[in-house]
């Protein structure tokens, strides 16, 4: 594990549940029990969209799984963390994410997608269970100053808005192409549209699993655009990486799922070596 330095980056991923409770009471009126509201729900979802989707809107859900790895200034991974773990509860994880992002002196969150579900679900989350979130808010700033404008990649940097101009294409493939783009091993045995069944069926230890294994390709994305935009050499961020994968090595008999994640590792290959 490298030397403690401050904690300069929060590269998170969150999992979340749709809430019985507040589907029943909105969507379908109170008219249905909140035990059947969110399978019917998700049939009307899947439904009208030709059979594509059945993921229910983000206002409608709750954070069940906040996983976050802290890197250094010189981008290296300090430690990766479990919100709340093994509660899980979400109000304790919204709270815990925003008291740690000022605790730690507010730092770069760097996510896959991050504006347009992660964050605004924690926003939400923070207005349902009262928590107070004013720095990151900062109405009293200028607003391009203000964390949570789109453009301020000082204090978010959305690597999906990065890839994709800021909504300028598409990035078909999403987290999952960007990491195998670059050797990782992306999607395993889990995907974003299981989480609502692997929580129905009390399975919230592979949901965080899912979610650790989601944020570990984020970083190693992260640092791939450090070398896209010239903040990071090459070699450098191969160091980086090869350094990653030797604390996976050391945490893997305590924490399964790093075997798993190490079982898929493919190293980059450099076509000018090859």
């Amino acid at each position: 594990m490298p030397e403690q330095i401050p904690v300069r980056y929060f590269i998170f991923d969150i999992e979340s549940v749709a809430d019985p409770a507040l589907v029943s009471k909105v969507h379908f009126e109170g008219k249905l029990p909140p035990e059947e509201s969110v399978s019917k729900y998700r049939a009307e979802l899947l439904n009208d969209s030709g059979g594509k989707s059945d993921f229910i809107p983000y206002t409608f859900q709750i954070p069940v799984s906040v996983v976050i790895a802290k890197v250094s200034a010189d981008l290296s991974l300090q430690e990766i963390v479990v919100l709340d773990e093994p509660q899980y509860r979400p109000h304790e994880i919204c709270r815990k994410f925003w008291a740690g992002w000022k605790c730690y002196g507010k730092p770069m969150l760097v996510s896959f997608n991050g504006r347009g579900f992660d964050v605004p679900l924690l926003e939400l989350a923070a207005f349902r269970y009262g928590i107070s979130m004013d720095e990151w808010f900062a109405v009293n700033t200028k607003t391009y100053q203000q964390p949570r404008n789109r453009y301020n990649i000082e204090a978010h940097f959305d690597l999906y808005d990065f890839l994709t101009n800021f909504g300028a294409t598409r990035f078909a493939g999403g987290l999952n192409l960007a990491a195998s783009l670059i050797g990782k091993p992306g999607k395993l045995d889990t995907k974003g549209d299981m989480v609502q069944d692997k929580y129905e069926a009390g399975k919230l230890d592979e949901i965080n699993d899912y979610c650790r294994c989601d944020v570990l390709d984020t970083y190693f994305i992260f640092l791939r655009t450090r070398v896209l935009t010239g903040g990071l050499k090459l070699d450098d961020e191969q160091r980086l990486v090869q350094q990653a994968k030797h604390w996976l090595e050391g945490q893997s008999e305590s924490l399964p799922v790093y075997r798993r994640y190490l079982d898929n590792w493919g190293d980059w290959r450099n076509p000018w070596e090859t």
